[in-house]
């Protein structure tokens, strides 16, 4: 009886995260999104140098608190409910912008967290997958308000993949490095819902 109520509890408590990065995602990941990911580290900092010397001393100051945050563990933290969401884009056509709080959601579809924001012009839809303590992997679609999230795969104008760092009991961000319009990187950060 002891092993059964175990596995059963085990099984619960797995349902409630990401997907595993060493399974599912080397299954579905395109070979441009392993590039981006793999060339992290350079267009973070490229991105970040471009947004320190272009932008406006007032975002820049945000914009350097969201980047020094720590990474903290994943393990125990619940992603599932509504957020509040803003997309922040460093270098390319314009140094540092930094948008508005927009709605975001985090769901549990029985394979693991699934990310939709839900309300601003520009969208986003996705997974998490497990890449370890402190760092997962998201795969998703951008996609226009009013239109059908195209799944993932289907080319480099929608296909979205970033490092999803957890920094507080509340917030988190995802990091996209060159995204496909308008940025060296894009970041979109969360706070739960007030």
């Amino acid at each position: 009886m002891f092993s059964r109520t175990l596995a059963v509890l085990l099984l619960l408590s797995l349902s409630s995260l990401p997907a595993q990065a060493d399974g599912e995602i080397l299954k579905i990941i395109t070979k441009s999104d392993t590039a981006r990911l793999d060339n992290f580290e350079a267009t973070r900092k490229a991105a970040i140098a471009e947004a320190k010397a272009g932008g406006s001393p007032q975002d820049v100051a945000t914009f350097e608190e969201i980047v020094s945050r720590p990474h903290l563990s994943f393990q125990g933290f619940d992603m599932m409910g509504d957020w509040q969401c803003r997309t922040i884009k460093a270098g390319g056509l314009a140094s540092l912008v930094i948008y508005d709080w927009f709605r975001c959601r985090v769901i549990d579809e029985g394979a693991g967290w699934v990310l939709e924001k839900l309300s601003g012009s520009q969208r986003t839809k996705g997974r998490f997958f497990d890449d370890g303590d402190k760092r997962l992997i998201y795969l998703g679609s951008f996609y226009v308000a009013g239109e059908t999230p195209p799944p993932y795969g289907s080319g480099p104008e929608t296909d979205q993949a970033g490092y999803v760092f957890r920094s507080g009991e509340d917030a988190w961000r995802i990091e996209f490095p060159a995204p496909a319009r308008e940025s060296k990187l894009d970041i979109i950060e969360f706070r739960r819902s007030r």
